[in-house]
């Protein structure tokens, strides 16, 4: 199946933080992510596995008290059940995929 880009469908779910579902099936989830430079995301876990990729800007992840810079280029992934956050240092863009798909997001 193939998903048209597009300008609209974004959902603001944090202040700063607008996210757009692209596309999914049963096991895998792909988002996209627009950060305002300033908006964080604060510490969580989720039981779904989740890898990114940064298109543009400058986002600082962290977990307890490691952090770690992510630019154009870089990508992660972070382990279901695993501690993370992140703030934007920059206006930023990011590629995410999610395993299992995430309902709570597939509801927006």
């Amino acid at each position: 199946m193939i998903v048209k880009a597009g300008s609209e469908g974004y959902h603001l779910v944090l202040e700063g933080v607008w996210l757009k579902n692209l596309s999914h099936g049963d096991k895998t989830h792909l988002i996209e992510v627009k950060f305002n430079k300033g908006a964080t995301i604060p510490e969580h876990k989720h039981p779904h596995e989740q890898t990114g990729y940064l298109i543009s800007g400058k986002l600082k992840f962290f977990s307890g008290k490691d952090a770690a810079v992510a630019q154009p280029g870089d990508s992660w992934t972070f382990l279901g059940d695993s501690m993370h956050g992140a703030e934007a240092l920059e206006d930023s863009v990011v590629i995410e995929i999610f395993s299992p798909a995430r309902e709570d997001y597939l509801k927006l």
